[in-house]
């Protein structure tokens, strides 16, 4: 393999059988991880708030932290990826993430505790900045969609046992130990991954230190500002952060025009599909985000329901998402994936609103029921727009694409967790019903600009 400067080696077309499914079993067990974390705090968030004596607008920062880490970091880390190697930076951000889970496990103050999960988040960002983009070179070319189904289902049978796996070990220990179940699924990822996970290509070119910090400043004070507006004593300093996020991301999508590889990749943004599609998913995390967030406070300080029962509750949806995600990826080689999104952005958007129209003192069947519809349609979605974000960017930019696709993902979910965040600082006793409309609201938003795409071409 030849290196230096700005060379980039040619490279097998996918790895044999064996190592491919080695590899994927690593992929599988790091994003099982953070999937994992992910599903099991938001069902403990009322437990930890109590444990800690905090409020739960404050509990939220245990999960907005983590987001707004993650959502921070996943460009600069995919684009040291191009630089240093897709491994590395996998490596590095699953043990860094395993090391975190250990600080979250001994923390006694919340505090500590956010900081154990920004370090987390920075953790996770290594490993989701760079997941796809290692799945294009884990697979043939003409099996790429097959491989981003796979790891669509991964995710989807793990949050189907997230909380699942909160309510068990909730049901015979205490929180700390939910983050302590990394630990051992950790190490299992590390040693796999370091053995079967492919060497790239490496640009050669050199990390763009400026753009790296004018993206962390923007996420960081945009998520900080949307917070923030739901604190009365905060409020000036929240539109202060929104005001500097306005002016940072002005230059920071300046700064990137003028560069032949910006760390942004504003020239994927110009493929109209490509840029639809970014649309779509921002709108279905956040809503399915909201939903996520705001329901277990639903559950426990409206039903007066269990953490136990909490994390039954919570699961239809994510069972849901398995069931359909293997059949979404098949039917998006048939049919376009733009019409598939949009039927399954609406079908969650009735969900949602469903749940929000529950009756006074609901059944458990009723709330399954009306959960099952939002994962029927969530599922429904992710798989066809996930297809269409990676054909839809050339070949020689999948590492750009990964990085878009994670950004999506990620800054729906932090904009999601903190509009609950307003929400609740605003209208406490009405806030679980107000933020599932939006979220119905936003799943509308997403149905149309996924409708948008059908007829709009992609690459093979």
């Amino acid at each position: 393999m030849t290196s230096g400067a700005g060379v980039r080696p040619e490279v097998a077309d996918g790895l044999p059988v064996a190592e491919r499914l080695w590899a994927m079993l690593a992929i599988g067990i790091a994003m099982t991880m953070a999937v994992l974390d992910g599903a099991i705090v938001n069902v403990a968030l009322p437990v930890i708030a109590r444990d800690l004596g905090v409020s739960p607008g404050a509990a939220i920062f245990v999960t907005n932290g983590y987001q707004l880490a993650v959502t921070a970091a996943l460009l600069p880390l995919a684009s040291l990826g191009d630089i240093v190697g897709y491994k590395r930076v996998y490596i590095g951000g699953l043990a860094l993430f395993t090391v975190a889970s250990l600080a979250c496990a001994l923390t006694g103050s919340l505090e500590v505790l956010v900081a154990a999960r920004i370090a987390q988040g920075l953790g996770a960002a290594g490993i989701m900045s760079v997941n796809i983009a290692l799945v294009r070179f884990i697979y043939p070319a003409r099996m790429i969609g097959q491989g981003v189904g796979t790891v669509a289902l991964m995710v989807a049978i793990a949050s189907a046992a997230g909380p699942t796996v909160a309510s068990a070990i909730l049901a015979v220990a205490s929180w700390p130990w939910l983050f302590l179940v990394n630990g051992p699924l950790g190490v299992a990822a590390l040693l796999v991954a370091a053995r079967t996970l492919p060497a790239t290509p490496l640009s050669g070119a050199r990390f763009d230190g400026l753009s790296a910090v004018l993206n962390a400043v923007f996420f960081c004070l945009l998520i900080t500002g949307v917070d923030g507006l739901g604190d009365p004593a905060g409020q000036r300093l929240a539109v202060a952060a929104l005001a500097g996020a306005l002016g940072v991301g002005t230059a920071f999508v300046w700064t990137q025009l003028r560069l032949p590889a910006p760390l942004l990749p504003v020239d994927l943004l110009r493929i109209r599909v490509f840029a639809l599609s970014m649309v779509s998913s921002v709108c279905a995390f956040s809503a399915q985000m909201m939903a996520y967030v705001a329901l277990p406070f639903y559950f426990q300080d409206v039903l007066h329901r269990s953490s136990i029962e909490t994390g039954f509750l919570m699961t239809p949806w994510p069972i849901a998402i398995a069931v359909v995600a293997p059949i979404s990826g098949r039917l998006a080689d048939r049919y376009p994936p733009g019409l598939l999104g949009g039927i399954g952005l609406a079908v969650l958007a009735v969900g949602l609103a469903l749940m929000a129209t529950l009756p006074p003192d609901p059944s458990t069947a009723a709330i399954a029921w009306r959960l099952t519809v939002c994962g029927l349609g969530f599922g429904l979605f992710q798989a066809p727009n996930n297809k269409v974000i990676i054909t839809s960017a050339p070949r020689e930019r999948s590492g750009g694409a990964s990085g878009m696709q994670s950004t999506a993902r990620l800054l729906g979910q932090s904009l999601g967790a903190a509009v609950v965040a307003v929400i609740f600082g605003l209208a406490h006793t009405a806030g679980t019903i107000t933020a599932l409309w939006l979220a119905a609201a936003l799943s509308g938003v997403g149905a149309l600009a996924s409708t948008l795409r059908v007829g709009r071409r992609t690459r093979p």
